[in-house]
Protein backbone atom coordinates (compact mmCIF):
# COMPACT_ATOMS: atom_id res chain seq x y z
CA UNK A 1 0.00 0.00 0.00
CA UNK A 2 1.28 3.32 -1.16
CA UNK A 3 1.90 6.32 1.04
CA UNK A 4 -0.62 8.51 -0.84
CA UNK A 5 -3.52 5.73 -0.33
CA UNK A 6 -2.60 5.55 3.25
CA UNK A 7 -3.27 9.66 3.86
CA UNK A 8 -6.16 9.44 1.42
CA UNK A 9 -7.75 7.09 3.76
CA UNK A 10 -6.59 8.87 7.02
CA UNK A 11 -8.04 12.09 5.16
CA UNK A 12 -11.54 9.97 4.87
CA UNK A 13 -11.41 8.74 8.41
CA UNK A 14 -10.88 12.37 9.58
CA UNK A 15 -13.39 13.91 7.76
CA UNK A 16 -16.12 11.25 8.71
CA UNK A 17 -15.28 11.90 12.48
CA UNK A 18 -15.40 15.67 11.90
CA UNK A 19 -19.05 15.18 10.05
CA UNK A 20 -20.12 13.00 13.06
CA UNK A 21 -18.88 15.60 15.47
CA UNK A 22 -20.84 18.56 13.81
CA UNK A 23 -24.13 16.61 13.60
CA UNK A 24 -23.96 15.97 17.61
CA UNK A 25 -23.34 19.34 18.24
CA UNK A 26 -26.29 20.42 15.93
CA UNK A 27 -28.39 17.50 17.35
CA UNK A 28 -27.35 18.70 20.80
CA UNK A 29 -27.91 22.18 21.17
CA UNK A 30 -30.96 21.92 18.92
CA UNK A 31 -29.00 22.99 15.61
CA UNK A 32 -30.57 20.97 13.11
CA UNK A 33 -33.79 21.29 14.55
CA UNK A 34 -33.81 25.13 13.59
CA UNK A 35 -31.78 25.02 10.86
CA UNK A 36 -34.29 22.06 9.00
CA UNK A 37 -36.88 24.52 10.57
CA UNK A 38 -35.39 27.61 8.68
CA UNK A 39 -34.59 25.95 5.68
CA UNK A 40 -38.32 23.55 5.48
CA UNK A 41 -40.23 25.86 7.73
CA UNK A 42 -42.32 27.61 4.13
CA UNK A 43 -43.13 24.36 3.13
CA UNK A 44 -44.73 23.09 5.95
CA UNK A 45 -46.52 26.56 6.38
CA UNK A 46 -47.89 26.07 2.57
CA UNK A 47 -49.50 22.82 3.27
CA UNK A 48 -50.59 24.05 7.14
CA UNK A 49 -51.86 27.49 6.85
CA UNK A 50 -51.48 27.83 3.07
CA UNK A 51 -49.24 30.85 3.67
CA UNK A 52 -46.81 31.54 0.16
CA UNK A 53 -43.14 31.58 1.39
CA UNK A 54 -41.83 34.75 0.88
CA UNK A 55 -39.14 36.11 -2.37
CA UNK A 56 -36.71 35.47 0.47
CA UNK A 57 -37.92 32.37 1.56
CA UNK A 58 -38.26 30.94 -2.03
CA UNK A 59 -35.10 31.98 -3.08
CA UNK A 60 -33.75 29.58 0.15
CA UNK A 61 -35.62 26.81 -0.78
CA UNK A 62 -34.24 27.19 -4.73
CA UNK A 63 -30.61 27.45 -3.25
CA UNK A 64 -31.46 24.00 -0.91
CA UNK A 65 -33.01 22.09 -3.92
CA UNK A 66 -30.71 23.03 -6.49
CA UNK A 67 -27.62 21.96 -4.02
CA UNK A 68 -29.49 18.66 -3.53
CA UNK A 69 -30.29 17.78 -6.89
CA UNK A 70 -26.70 19.11 -7.90
CA UNK A 71 -25.31 16.41 -5.40
CA UNK A 72 -27.68 13.72 -6.71
CA UNK A 73 -27.00 14.13 -10.13
CA UNK A 74 -23.48 14.42 -9.58
CA UNK A 75 -23.11 10.83 -8.27
CA UNK A 76 -25.59 9.51 -10.40
CA UNK A 77 -24.57 10.38 -13.87
CA UNK A 78 -21.63 12.93 -13.38
CA UNK A 79 -21.28 16.84 -13.62
CA UNK A 80 -22.87 17.66 -16.96
CA UNK A 81 -26.55 15.71 -16.00
CA UNK A 82 -25.71 17.60 -12.83
CA UNK A 83 -26.23 20.84 -13.89
CA UNK A 84 -29.27 20.13 -16.11
CA UNK A 85 -31.10 18.86 -12.98
CA UNK A 86 -29.88 21.18 -9.81
CA UNK A 87 -30.92 24.57 -12.74
CA UNK A 88 -34.68 22.52 -12.47
CA UNK A 89 -34.46 23.37 -8.60
CA UNK A 90 -36.50 26.27 -8.49
CA UNK A 91 -39.15 25.16 -10.53
CA UNK A 92 -39.41 22.34 -8.21
CA UNK A 93 -39.46 24.24 -5.45
CA UNK A 94 -42.72 26.31 -7.14
CA UNK A 95 -44.35 22.67 -8.06
CA UNK A 96 -44.04 21.38 -4.37
CA UNK A 97 -44.94 24.63 -3.09
CA UNK A 98 -48.27 24.81 -5.39
CA UNK A 99 -49.12 21.36 -4.92
CA UNK A 100 -48.89 21.74 -0.84
CA UNK A 101 -51.31 24.90 -0.98
CA UNK A 102 -53.58 23.34 -3.43
CA UNK A 103 -54.03 20.47 -0.93
CA UNK A 104 -54.55 22.78 1.56
CA UNK A 105 -56.98 25.01 -0.38
CA UNK A 106 -58.78 21.09 -0.94
CA UNK A 107 -58.98 20.48 3.00
CA UNK A 108 -60.35 23.88 2.92
CA UNK A 109 -63.17 23.69 0.48
CA UNK A 110 -64.56 19.70 1.41
CA UNK A 111 -64.86 21.48 5.06
CA UNK A 112 -66.99 24.08 3.48
CA UNK A 113 -70.57 22.15 4.24
CA UNK A 114 -69.24 21.95 8.23
CA UNK A 115 -68.64 25.83 8.00
CA UNK A 116 -72.24 26.40 6.60
CA UNK A 117 -73.88 24.10 9.11
CA UNK A 118 -72.01 25.99 11.98
CA UNK A 119 -72.95 29.25 10.84
CA UNK A 120 -76.68 28.02 10.00
CA UNK A 121 -76.81 26.85 13.67
CA UNK A 122 -75.66 29.92 15.00
CA UNK A 123 -78.33 31.45 13.21
CA UNK A 124 -80.73 29.96 14.58
CA UNK A 125 -79.98 29.85 17.58
CA UNK A 126 -80.52 33.66 17.45
CA UNK A 127 -77.57 35.17 16.47
CA UNK A 128 -76.47 37.72 13.99
CA UNK A 129 -74.60 37.22 10.97
CA UNK A 130 -71.77 38.62 12.98
CA UNK A 131 -72.04 36.68 15.73
CA UNK A 132 -73.23 33.13 13.96
CA UNK A 133 -69.70 33.83 12.26
CA UNK A 134 -68.09 34.42 15.69
CA UNK A 135 -70.29 31.87 17.45
CA UNK A 136 -69.50 29.33 14.61
CA UNK A 137 -65.48 30.05 14.55
CA UNK A 138 -65.31 29.14 18.85
CA UNK A 139 -67.93 27.18 19.39
CA UNK A 140 -68.69 25.46 16.20
CA UNK A 141 -66.40 22.74 16.30
CA UNK A 142 -65.09 23.59 13.00
CA UNK A 143 -61.68 21.50 12.47
CA UNK A 144 -58.51 22.70 10.85
CA UNK A 145 -57.65 24.25 8.69
CA UNK A 146 -61.67 26.01 8.10
CA UNK A 147 -61.36 26.42 11.57
CA UNK A 148 -58.56 29.00 12.19
CA UNK A 149 -59.74 30.39 8.49
CA UNK A 150 -63.17 31.39 10.95
CA UNK A 151 -61.21 32.58 13.55
CA UNK A 152 -59.54 34.81 11.77
CA UNK A 153 -62.20 36.74 9.83
CA UNK A 154 -64.07 36.50 13.19
CA UNK A 155 -61.25 38.45 14.49
CA UNK A 156 -61.40 40.60 11.99
CA UNK A 157 -64.84 41.55 12.51
CA UNK A 158 -64.19 42.03 16.45
CA UNK A 159 -61.74 44.46 15.32
CA UNK A 160 -63.97 46.74 13.16
CA UNK A 161 -63.72 45.14 9.89
CA UNK A 162 -66.58 45.86 7.09
CA UNK A 163 -68.80 42.41 6.99
CA UNK A 164 -67.85 42.31 3.12
CA UNK A 165 -64.00 43.12 3.58
CA UNK A 166 -64.12 40.12 6.05
CA UNK A 167 -65.73 37.83 3.96
CA UNK A 168 -63.77 38.57 1.07
CA UNK A 169 -60.84 38.07 2.71
CA UNK A 170 -61.78 34.74 3.59
CA UNK A 171 -63.18 33.90 -0.35
CA UNK A 172 -59.37 35.25 -1.37
CA UNK A 173 -58.03 32.43 0.78
CA UNK A 174 -59.85 29.46 -0.23
CA UNK A 175 -60.38 30.18 -4.18
CA UNK A 176 -63.32 27.57 -4.01
CA UNK A 177 -66.73 27.36 -5.80
CA UNK A 178 -68.10 26.62 -2.27
CA UNK A 179 -66.93 29.46 -0.29
CA UNK A 180 -67.99 32.14 -3.16
CA UNK A 181 -71.56 30.69 -2.64
CA UNK A 182 -71.29 30.60 1.13
CA UNK A 183 -70.21 34.21 0.55
CA UNK A 184 -73.00 35.48 -1.88
CA UNK A 185 -75.71 33.62 0.43
CA UNK A 186 -74.70 35.53 3.44
CA UNK A 187 -74.73 39.00 1.57
CA UNK A 188 -77.58 38.30 -0.69
CA UNK A 189 -79.23 37.71 2.73
CA UNK A 190 -78.13 40.52 4.77
CA UNK A 191 -79.49 43.06 1.18
CA UNK A 192 -82.84 41.07 0.79
CA UNK A 193 -83.84 38.99 3.59
CA UNK A 194 -84.79 35.75 3.99
CA UNK A 195 -83.93 32.77 6.17
CA UNK A 196 -80.23 32.42 6.00
CA UNK A 197 -79.66 29.13 8.46
CA UNK A 198 -82.34 26.69 6.00
CA UNK A 199 -80.36 28.55 2.59
CA UNK A 200 -77.05 27.67 4.35
CA UNK A 201 -78.52 24.09 5.38
CA UNK A 202 -79.71 23.36 1.54
CA UNK A 203 -76.10 24.64 0.50
CA UNK A 204 -74.19 22.05 2.56
CA UNK A 205 -76.34 19.46 1.63
CA UNK A 206 -75.60 20.20 -2.37
CA UNK A 207 -71.87 20.37 -1.27
CA UNK A 208 -71.72 17.50 0.31
CA UNK A 209 -73.67 15.84 -2.86
CA UNK A 210 -71.13 17.30 -5.03
CA UNK A 211 -68.18 15.77 -3.28
CA UNK A 212 -69.43 12.25 -2.87
CA UNK A 213 -70.32 12.69 -6.66
CA UNK A 214 -66.54 13.75 -7.53
CA UNK A 215 -65.24 11.29 -5.38
CA UNK A 216 -67.08 8.67 -7.52
CA UNK A 217 -65.84 10.17 -10.46
CA UNK A 218 -61.81 10.20 -9.22
CA UNK A 219 -62.50 6.71 -8.65
CA UNK A 220 -63.77 5.27 -11.57
CA UNK A 221 -60.66 6.93 -13.14
CA UNK A 222 -58.47 5.97 -10.60
CA UNK A 223 -57.18 3.17 -12.82
CA UNK A 224 -56.80 4.72 -15.92
CA UNK A 225 -54.93 7.64 -14.55
CA UNK A 226 -52.47 4.87 -12.27
CA UNK A 227 -52.06 3.17 -16.08
CA UNK A 228 -51.31 6.34 -17.57
CA UNK A 229 -48.20 7.12 -14.89
CA UNK A 230 -46.66 3.78 -14.99
CA UNK A 231 -46.58 3.90 -18.95
CA UNK A 232 -44.60 7.60 -18.38
CA UNK A 233 -42.45 6.34 -15.96
CA UNK A 234 -41.35 2.99 -17.84
CA UNK A 235 -38.72 4.99 -20.24
CA UNK A 236 -37.33 6.94 -16.93
CA UNK A 237 -36.69 3.32 -15.10
CA UNK A 238 -35.38 2.09 -18.28
CA UNK A 239 -32.71 4.80 -17.89
CA UNK A 240 -32.10 3.79 -14.31
CA UNK A 241 -31.70 0.42 -14.54
CA UNK A 242 -29.19 0.93 -18.12
CA UNK A 243 -26.81 3.51 -15.70
CA UNK A 244 -27.32 0.98 -12.74
CA UNK A 245 -25.73 -1.78 -15.06
CA UNK A 246 -23.78 0.16 -16.90
CA UNK A 247 -22.48 3.45 -15.17
CA UNK A 248 -21.79 6.18 -17.65
CA UNK A 249 -24.01 4.37 -20.44
CA UNK A 250 -26.22 7.74 -19.13
CA UNK A 251 -23.41 10.07 -19.92
CA UNK A 252 -22.30 8.83 -23.01
CA UNK A 253 -26.50 8.83 -24.40
CA UNK A 254 -26.16 12.09 -23.48
CA UNK A 255 -22.87 13.56 -25.11
CA UNK A 256 -24.29 12.51 -28.40
CA UNK A 257 -25.44 15.20 -30.33
CA UNK A 258 -28.62 12.39 -31.95
CA UNK A 259 -29.07 10.90 -28.81
CA UNK A 260 -29.66 13.72 -26.78
CA UNK A 261 -32.55 15.46 -29.07
CA UNK A 262 -34.31 12.39 -28.92
CA UNK A 263 -33.99 11.47 -25.23
CA UNK A 264 -34.94 15.40 -25.03
CA UNK A 265 -37.67 14.37 -27.57
CA UNK A 266 -39.05 11.51 -25.63
CA UNK A 267 -38.86 13.70 -22.83
CA UNK A 268 -41.24 16.61 -23.94
CA UNK A 269 -43.58 13.81 -25.62
CA UNK A 270 -43.94 11.98 -22.41
CA UNK A 271 -44.42 14.88 -20.45
CA UNK A 272 -47.37 16.00 -23.07
CA UNK A 273 -48.93 12.67 -22.46
CA UNK A 274 -49.18 12.91 -19.07
CA UNK A 275 -50.68 16.48 -19.26
CA UNK A 276 -53.04 15.20 -21.66
CA UNK A 277 -53.77 12.19 -18.73
CA UNK A 278 -54.43 14.88 -16.14
CA UNK A 279 -56.67 17.37 -18.06
CA UNK A 280 -58.62 14.38 -19.88
CA UNK A 281 -58.95 12.73 -16.49
CA UNK A 282 -59.73 15.77 -14.18
CA UNK A 283 -62.74 16.33 -12.17
CA UNK A 284 -64.30 19.49 -11.27
CA UNK A 285 -64.70 19.93 -7.34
Amino acid sequence: MSRAMLLAAAAGMAGVVAGWELLGAFVVDGGAGRLGGRLLGPLRRAGATGAAPTARERRRLALVAAGCLLAAGWLVAGPILACVVAAAGPLAVGALVRARRARWRGRLADQAPIVARAIADALAGGHSIRGAIAEAAHRGGVPAPAGPELQATAHALALGDDLDLALDRLRDQARSPAYDLLVAAVLLQREAGGDLAGLLREIAGSLEATARAAREARTATAQARFTGLIVAGLPLGALALGEVADPGSLAALLTSPISAVMVVAALVLQGAGLLAIRRLSRVPG
